[in-house]
């Protein structure tokens, strides 16, 4: 441990390189080999980004986008993995260089160590998704934020207004921290100078210019992401619940702040004595802002309108919480560094510990379906090759849920397309004319597994069904039962669709009548 410290105190950047690759290999490697199925995540991203929409029924489309270029370069579901932590690293690296004029180089590696407590950045970040593509966006607006006020740079004020208007092709959840942050250049006198400059009329014209795309799509298609935000929502069923609903965000939030923390605890022995130097008031307002502004955001808004809020919000509101944090103590002593070293090694590897029973040893025992030991390679092999024996076409398109036909379209030889949930409104890109004349596949597992279900009959009334089948999950010996049809090709649909019939019959009308 002393030969340890010794490194770390001398070498603090050289540390944080060693963090970042421990980081990015284990918890690469971690999913790779326990996930043998992509989890329902990375299934949608899969459906969604091969079809390259401004704008999607759910959300913004970048993460989408995202995965779909990182398969079609490397083709490996490894990748998308790596993604995840790829993205994670470039956090950590934003965090320390925002940490590192304020609070040196070992504290700016405390700061991330601090953070790494969050199951935010490991546990749960191999499904990459709109959560896991904010925390850089967010990170990178905080720096540029801090650097804008501080410096007054026409750069800085850029990068803010680049990296807000992109961070809302991530996730709109990005207006919980516009909000903060315009508030605090309105309300703080120090902040208020900078609107005889150039610089924020700037970084809004950037973050519009950049946003413009969805923002127009968006009016075009009345807003549809935003009724899909609102459902997760819950509304307010009585006047208690503008209490409940905050209140319930507060308690899973710090419910998952306790590895952080721990982590960050030994900074706080013996408080007594003064620090060396005071913190210069205008940095300490920005980071306290950074830290807590978002998050009491939520709060607020949940206050307000009594709406409920979902735990897993939380992942981008804390990146400058060990930041914050080390500014608080200022000193760390080396035998406080010890303990957060030691602390931050317990947590990492209770993380990787627990990662590897609730994957490798609990489906033996708790039978819980997961979605990684899904059989979706075996569904995919097994509609491919019936509904070619059937037709003698290979599968073009698949009608069924984002899941089942998520997961053949990506394990599927031919990667076919979904109608998602049989409703055209949902896939507005499918051309129906083209998938009766190539035929598709339907599949389900609800209900009556020898029936259409009603569902899917508005476009595949006469599909065939057939004989169902069973799979078992890799796992745990759980086993699901699959109905499916086979709506066969139908060419004439296409020239019907694309109004190619109705001219060539009135050719052969005309000639018939030239003869008569």
């Amino acid at each position: 441990m002393s030969a340890l410290l010794d490194i770390i105190e001398r070498r603090p950047g050289a540390a944080l390189a060693a963090l970042l690759m421990l980081h990015t290999v284990l918890w690469t490697a971690l999913p790779a080999t326990l996930y043998i199925n992509l989890p329902l995540d990375l299934i949608e991203a899969r459906v969604y980004g091969r079809e390259w929409q401004l704008g999607y029924d759910k959300l913004p489309p970048l993460p989408w986008w995202m995965v779909e270029i990182t398969y079609r370069i490397f083709g490996r579901d490894l990748f998308l993995y790596l993604l995840s932590q790829a993205v994670i690293l470039i956090t950590f690296v934003l965090i320390w260089l925002t940490a590192r004029p304020l609070v040196g180089p070992l504290g700016a590696l405390v700061a991330v160590l601090i953070v790494d407590g969050l199951h935010y950045f490991h546990y749960t970040a191999q499904k990459f998704n709109h959560d896991v593509i904010q925390l850089p966006f967010w990170t990178l607006a905080g720096f540029s934020f801090h650097a804008a006020l501080r410096r007054g740079r026409l750069l800085h004020w850029a990068v803010l207004g680049l990296t807000m208007g992109s961070a809302l092709w991530a996730k709109y959840f990005v207006v919980v921290l516009a909000i903060p942050l315009a508030l605090f250049m309105l309300l703080n006198p120090g902040s208020r100078r900078h609107f005889a400059t150039p610089g924020p009329y700037l970084a809004l014209a950037v973050a519009l210019v950049v946003a413009a795309p969805h923002l127009v799509w968006l009016v075009q298609n009345d807003f549809l992401p935003i009724k899909y935000a609102e459902a997760r929502a819950a509304p307010p069923r009585h006047l208690f619940d503008h209490v409940l609903h905050p209140l319930a965000f507060v308690a899973g939030q710090l419910y998952f702040l306790l590895p952080a923390l721990a982590i960050a605890a030994p900074l706080f022995r013996d408080m007594r004595r003064p620090p060396p130097a005071a913190v210069d008031k205008e940095d300490w307002r920005i980071v306290t802002l950074l830290a807590f502004g978002p998050a009491a955001t939520v709060f607020a808004l949940s206050l307000l309108t009594g709406r409920g809020t979902i735990t897993m919000w939380g992942y981008p509101l804390w990146q400058f919480l060990g930041l914050w944090i080390v500014l608080l103590v200022q000193r760390i002593p080396r035998q406080r560094l010890a303990a957060v070293v030691t602390v931050w090694a317990v947590v990492f590897f209770a993380f990787v510990l627990a990662f590897i029973v609730n994957y490798r040893v609990l489906p033996d025992y708790d039978k819980r379906l997961r979605a990684v030991l899904f059989p979706g390679q075996q569904l995919a092999n097994e509609i491919s090759t019936r509904f070619r024996l059937l037709t003698g076409r290979p599968l073009a398109y698949v009608v069924g849920n984002m899941w089942l036909g998520g997961n053949i379209a990506h394990y599927a030889p031919e990667h076919p397309r979904v109608l998602i949930d049989g409703r055209p409104a949902r896939a507005p890109w499918i051309d129906l004319g083209d998938l009766r004349a190539r035929g598709a596949a339907v599949v389900w597992t609800d209900g009556d597994l020898r029936t259409l279900p009603l569902a899917f009959r508005a476009v595949t009334a006469d599909a065939e069904v057939q004989e169902p089948f069973t799979l078992s999950y890799y796992r745990g010996g759980s086993q699901v039962t699959f109905g499916w049809a086979v709506l066969r090709p139908r060419p004439v649909f296409a020239a019907a669709e694309c109004g190619m019939v109705t001219p060539v019959l009135r050719s052969v009308d005309r000639r018939q009548l030239s003869r008569q």
